[in-house]
């Protein structure tokens, strides 16, 4: 049993009604074992954005096939390792707009939904678009991408930063995987788009993984040591999901391929009243000493790691970075 066979993907046909005008709309979501499932959210709030009439999503389990029901989808299955069937799902329900929520670190299957969704371009002359979900350490100092100003998804170098980044741990691989997706989303035709969360927290609406990994990470640390030190965050995403797909469906330009990268956050200050918070929470309930938030020295990084069951190194990548 491979690392998928445990995860969701959720394919989603939409024909509906987008302010005020007609859309026939056929919109896939491939979903998993993200830091937070974040793709029940997403589906959920196109319940309620969308004037659904006909929707499918592909699961992995009964309880997963229930649930999507209860958002107005019509289950079916259907493994991502089957390269070959998913294009010809694809093609077959003439998908043109692919969410892909899942391994941002690879890209074990990206190339062969792009090429179906380029296939359902020549079928149908219709604009296709694929959206990759990364990791935001990947446009971090672990990534070897530089930390002297702030990066911006507006900057025209951002794709060229990235291909010619120095990464650092086990970094290379991800990156590679977002400038994969944009060489081959461009090289078949197809719109692509990079959103990359930062670490999400706030209470879930979706049926799926409501924590995140990074806080699951943090308060195992923080019990070994018995203390918190800072680290990063952001806001929950789920909404920039949705407005990315609105003006998808309203035909508005926002950049895509080389300039189409989205940068979900919004500065530090969150992260540490976030973190402060959780030092405070963690100290009554006694988990921790005292609610001081303080710099992690080594013999810290090596408890950590224990605790995290990594090396001291990748410590910093778990539970954050600039």
């Amino acid at each position: 049993m491979d690392s998928m066979t445990a995860r969701a993907a959720y394919v989603i046909r939409i024909d509906c009604a987008w302010d005020g005008g007609e859309l026939e709309s056929e919109v896939g979501i491939v979903q998993g074992n993200r830091p937070r499932d974040m793709g029940s959210d997403v589906l959920m709030g196109l319940s309620r954005c969308l004037e659904q009439r006909k929707s499918y999503a592909l699961v992995r389990s009964a309880e997963q096939a229930d649930a999507v029901k209860k958002y107005g989808a019509e289950p079916i299955f259907l493994g991502l390792n089957d390269h070959s069937g998913v294009a010809e799902a694809i093609i077959q329900a003439e998908i043109t707009i692919i969410y892909y929520l899942i391994d941002a670190y690879s890209a074990k299957h990206q190339p062969a939904l792009i090429k179906a969704l380029g296939d359902v371009k020549k079928k149908t002359g219709k604009d296709v678009h694929f959206l990759h979900t990364a990791g935001a350490k990947e446009f971090s100092s672990h990534a070897g991408m530089p930390t002297h100003s702030p990066l911006l998804d507006t900057d025209p170098q951002l794709y060229e930063l990235q291909k010619t980044a120095k990464a650092r741990h086990d970094f290379a691989e991800s990156i590679n995987a977002v400038v994969r997706v944009i060489d081959t989303a461009e090289a078949l035709g197809v719109r692509s788009y990079i959103l990359a969360p930062c670490i999400v927290y706030g209470k879930d609406e979706g049926f799926g993984n409501q924590t995140s990994i990074q806080d699951v990470a943090i308060v195992n640390a923080a019990m070994k040591l018995r203390r918190t030190w800072p680290v990063c965050h952001i806001i929950d995403t789920t909404t920039l999901y949705l407005q990315i797909l609105r003006k998808i469906l309203s035909g508005d330009d926002i950049g895509y391929g080389k300039h189409g990268y989205f940068l979900a956050a919004s500065g530090s200050i969150h992260w540490k009243d976030l973190y402060s918070a959780m030092a405070q929470s963690l100290a009554k309930r006694g988990v921790i000493e005292d609610e001081a938030v303080t710099q992690a020295d080594e013999a810290d990084m090596k408890k950590m790691g224990e605790a995290l069951k990594v090396s001291p190194e990748v410590v910093p990548v778990l539970l954050g970075g600039e």
